[in-house]
């Protein structure tokens, strides 16, 4: 069973990653309504994804035998002024992300709490990942400036995610 400051840790990253979920809905759907169904099922599969990750924090907390603290997902921002904008948000969020398991890791490390460690370190390379991939998109958007027709390559590549 982890400390008190360790499951509080770990109950607030896991109501996170279920914002996290929703944050990536909620652009998925402003893609829909832009009619770039690429970014949407982007924004889809990586809604999973986060959603997967808030699981895996209540696993671990179920299988320490923790309190299991679910909180009301606040609400997410629902429009913007561009695609650039919006994976810069999401860009931006994936780093604040990485910043807060590393202060858990840091925790977790420092009230030798070691099966928490293990796990959080999964959630490191998981956000070198997300971040280089959110990142990229922002490159790519970047590069393509007002081009519609770079908008639109980007678009279907996008469209070409696989389920994770």
């Amino acid at each position: 069973m982890p400390n008190k400051k360790i499951e509080a840790m770990l109950n607030k990253q896991m109501n996170a990653e279920f914002y996290n979920s929703h944050l990536y809905l909620a652009m998925a759907g402003w893609f829909e309504s832009q009619n770039l169904t690429g970014f949407a099922r982007w924004m889809e599969i990586q809604a999973e994804e986060e959603r997967g990750h808030a699981l895996r924090f209540y696993k671990h907390l179920k299988e320490r035998r923790a309190a299991i603290l679910v909180a009301e997902v606040p609400a997410v921002p629902i429009k913007y002024k561009s695609p650039l904008e919006a994976v810069t948000a999401a860009f931006n969020h994936e780093v604040h992300v990485s910043q807060e398991i590393n202060k858990m890791l840091e925790a977790a490390n420092s009230e030798k709490d070691f099966a928490a460690a293990i796990m959080l370190q999964w959630f490191v390379n998981e956000q070198v990942e997300e971040e280089a991939q959110t990142d990229a998109i922002v490159q790519q958007l970047k590069m393509a400036g007002e081009s519609k027709g770079g908008l639109m390559q980007i678009d279907h590549h996008l469209g070409k995610r696989k389920d994770d």
